[in-house]
């Protein structure tokens, strides 16, 4: 029975889909600007194993993870880089595959991009607008209002009054609440644009993981997944949609956590980007995996190099446990553990001089022919072994003599 944390009720409980047999999750994923750094792998993999697992256990997954390939921080890398959203887009997002594959991250069953999904976005944002939780501002922006929406923060466990204003951009004075958020947004000179009720513009960050899962998983899905930092944006995502009302009871959004190192802000520093140049060239993949799933997904997790070297020799003694010889003295050959599996052999492990691992088999067959013990006979100790049991004839009575003769000093003096 699995049994996940729900992050809407703060309590874990066991998971029923919604449909027999069949699990729908939506994760999101991430704005190709930059490399993939630390948090976004332990994401990648968190929900990799989620997948994998439920696979595993017999459902039908059908596992959909978007991009972000329009965004305000695209338009002014892109700027910066003398280049354009596309070339740039293209260039992170080959990087990230090829980051996620070394990382042994399957690819999702979808990888939609906003882009593709403007019209849906266009759409969605209508029908809110229709149930007056969306309005036109001054500057030609349509805000989602967030004080017209009960409930609105419960998600990411803040009140209204406790959430950022402008986590993203700087608050417009044009916003009827300062911490109501732009669903679309409208166009500015050498900024991608496309049509809509609205005008030229381009859709807002907020509003792209509604229609997307909206449009591949339906009105109801069982797993919302993201990133701890990615709540408030979550809790917004749940907001947007007509359903809104009713989220699923399943959901585990917010389970992995951002903050990969002493401070969150650091996840994103340049010693922390898992590019070649960077982590993974330093460290094997398997050991970066490893290293992040040794701690409960929902747990902060403390990075540096030396977290990483004592992962790495913590992934060596489990491949060392399964490869590790066992010498047969009847025949001298060798043999591990993956080859004993299964012939009821138990073999103990001691480290022995110099740090070498040597393994004794407890039911080694007996040595036969000239050398073999006699029928019963009792094993000699070894001589190690006996050494430590035996205990010096000077030594046995150093205690008690030491004693007598304080006794017999103190008596002198008195």
């Amino acid at each position: 029975m699995l049994k996940i944390y729900n992050s809407l009720g703060r309590i874990k409980q066991e998971f029923v889909p919604l449909r027999p047999g069949e699990v729908r999750m939506y994760v999101c994923g991430m704005t190709v600007y930059d490399y993939l750094h630390l948090g976004h792998a332990r994401m990648l993999i968190a929900f990799d194993v989620v997948q994998r697992w439920l696979r595993a256990s017999g459902y039908r997954v059908t596992y959909v993870r978007n991009i972000t390939d329009i965004d305000d921080k695209i338009i002014r890398r892109a700027l910066e880089n003398r280049e354009s959203i596309g070339e740039l887009t293209a260039r992170f997002i080959r990087c990230i595959d090829e980051d996620a594959a070394a990382l042994g991250v399957q690819k999702p069953d979808h990888e939609p991009r906003a882009t593709q999904f403007v019209p849906q976005m266009v759409d969605m944002i209508g029908r809110l607008e229709e149930k007056k939780l969306a309005y036109r501002s001054a500057s030609g922006d349509v805000n989602f209002a967030v004080r017209r929406f009960p409930g609105y923060g419960k998600l990411s466990g803040k009140s209204i009054d406790e959430l950022r204003a402008g986590e993203r951009v700087e608050v417009d004075a044009s916003k009827e609440d300062p911490l109501d958020f732009v669903l679309w947004k409208r166009s500015k000179p050498d900024e991608p644009r496309w049509p809509s009720r609205y005008g030229e513009g381009r859709p807002g960050w907020h509003i792209e993981c509604s229609a997307m899962g909206r449009a591949l998983l339906g009105e109801h899905f069982d797993i919302h997944g993201a990133a701890r930092t990615c709540s408030s944006r979550t809790t917004r995502t749940r907001s947007r949609s007509p359903r809104a009302r009713a989220a699923s009871s399943s959901s585990i959004t917010g389970c992995t956590t951002g903050s990969c190192a002493s401070t969150r802000k650091r996840c994103r520093s340049r010693s922390q980007l898992l590019h070649r140049a960077r982590v993974l060239q330093r460290f094997d993949p398997e050991v970066v995996r490893f290293f992040i799933l040794r701690a409960h997904y929902r747990s902060a997790l403390g990075y540096s190099d030396k977290h990483l070297e004592d992962a790495k020799q913590a992934l060596t003694r489990l491949y060392t446990a399964l490869k590790i010889p066992a010498v047969l003295p009847s025949t001298g050959t060798h043999r591990t553990l993956a080859d004993s599996g299964g012939d009821g052999r138990r073999l103990r492990h001691t480290r022995g001089g110099g740090g070498a691992v040597r393994a004794r088999a407890r039911d080694r067959p007996r040595p036969q022919g000239a050398g073999a013990p006699a029928e019963g006979a009792r094993r000699r100790p070894g001589a190690a072994a006996a050494r430590r049991r035996r205990v010096p004839a000077r030594r046995r009575g150093r205690g008690l003599d030491c004693r007598a003769h304080r006794r017999a000093r103190d008596g002198e003096e008195a």
